[in-house]
């Protein structure tokens, strides 16, 4: 008996500049289509060319086994009960608006919106959820590690040269706003299969966290600081933990007597999650007066370019030459909770951490079983005064 032609192949196609075009032949009922991938083989001058041109035909391989399966359940793109013609871009406005309009409970909306405009620019305007493949997906982490850019704050021009690559953290933030819009729409029956299957995120690179020592912020608090307000905001971050944003926005109506200690409840800006924090009553004192509840605690402090140079220059008249910005003072209460002897578990909830994992990064920072391995090696040179009764 003949065997049945696959109604799904790979197909290649040359094009001028002597890449080869990846594309998908189909054939049901009688009808034949064809489906783009936009992936691309490239000429193998290097052992780079063909390691990447291996990978290509992988990915194209696991969109075509995706359209077997789909196929093979039914008719081919799962059309009936999935919503495949939305539009992609206006679905992911959405999801943005969404947030916007409750940032408490559904996070940081300035990404999402940051996010966008980079969507923006890789994707059609009338794409739909049609074409959200997993090539589709590797096209936009590629964009991501090798084409996006943004304008260098620090120079006045926009022009091309003047642009710069965005970060690692920003790469692993949009990307994984991407991968949240996907999920949904899967949660959401838009999608019949998810796409981000078999396709890795970017790793975070894990970064020094500058924080100072008390004898630093003792010395930070005698040093004379231009700006009183960005002193006081700065040392009770020091004291407290809270960031910046938190700082700016934080109004006496926040702030409360609970019993012998002074609690501030509030709702974190950038994660939107509620907190009860009781502080110390040194911390207490750089918050100065209590004035009206509507009032703000630190008057006229919305953190800037000026005030991270003048905390630096700040910082060098203390003696300081850490390179430290204003949230090294939430690294320094972390470190100092953990050298005083707070557990983990604590300076968690003291942080307002959801997960675990991020507040152990300081538990390595200040490994005190570290330390005292360390100070078991034991002398490997003369003391001075072995010396001398030698002689």
């Amino acid at each position: 008996m003949e065997k049945s032609k696959e109604p799904i192949r790979i197909r290649k196609r040359a094009l001028r500049n002597g890449n080869i075009s990846l594309y998908l032949d189909i054939y049901m009922n009688g009808k034949r289509s064809y489906e783009f991938l936009n992936l691309y083989l490239v000429p193998e001058k290097t052992r780079a060319d063909k390691e990447k041109n291996k990978e290509t035909l992988k990915l194209a391989d696991a969109v075509r086994a995706q359209r077997v399966v789909e196929f093979q359940n039914g008719r081919f793109g799962f059309e009936d009960g999935y919503k495949l013609d939305t539009n992609f871009l206006d679905y992911y406005r959405m999801l943005c608006e969404r947030r916007h309009q409750n940032p408490e409970s559904l996070g940081n909306w300035g990404n999402w919106y940051s996010a966008l405009k980079h969507l923006e620019r890789y994707c059609r305007p009338d794409m739909t959820f049609r074409d959200v493949t997993p090539a589709f997906v590797q096209g936009f982490k590629d964009y991501l590690d090798k084409t996006a850019r943004v304008r260098d704050k620090r120079k006045k021009a926009t022009t091309t040269e003047d642009m710069k690559p965005i970060s690692n953290a920003t790469k692993v933030s949009y990307f994984n706003k991407l991968r949240a819009c996907i999920n949904q729409a899967f949660e959401d029956g838009i999608i019949p299969r998810n796409p981000l299957r078999g396709i890795e995120g970017f790793k975070l690179e894990e970064r020094e966290r500058v924080y100072l020592t008390l004898d630093e912020v003792r010395a930070m608090a005698a040093a004379e600081c231009k700006y009183p307000v960005l002193r006081n905001a700065f040392l009770f971050s020091c004291l407290t933990g809270l960031r910046k944003s938190d700082i700016e926005k934080m109004k006496w109506s926040e702030v409360r007597q609970q019993g012998e200690f002074t609690r501030i409840v509030f709702k974190q800006k950038k994660t939107g999650g509620q907190e009860y924090i009781d502080i110390n009553p040194q911390a207490v004192a750089f918050m100065g007066k209590r004035r009206n509840p509507e009032d703000h605690v630190f008057p006229n402090f919305s953190y800037s370019s000026y005030y991270l140079m003048e905390l630096k220059r700040w910082a060098v008249r203390a003696g300081i030459t850490k390179d430290i910005t204003f949230h090294s003072g939430r690294h320094t209460f972390a470190v100092m909770m953990l050298d005083l002897g707070a557990d983990i578990y604590t300076v968690q909830k003291l942080l307002g951490h959801k997960e675990i994992h991020t507040t152990q990064i300081y538990a390595k920072v200040m490994d005190k079983k570290k330390q005292e391995a360390a100070m078991l090696i034991p002398p490997i040179l003369p003391i001075a005064g072995d010396e001398q009764s030698k002689k």
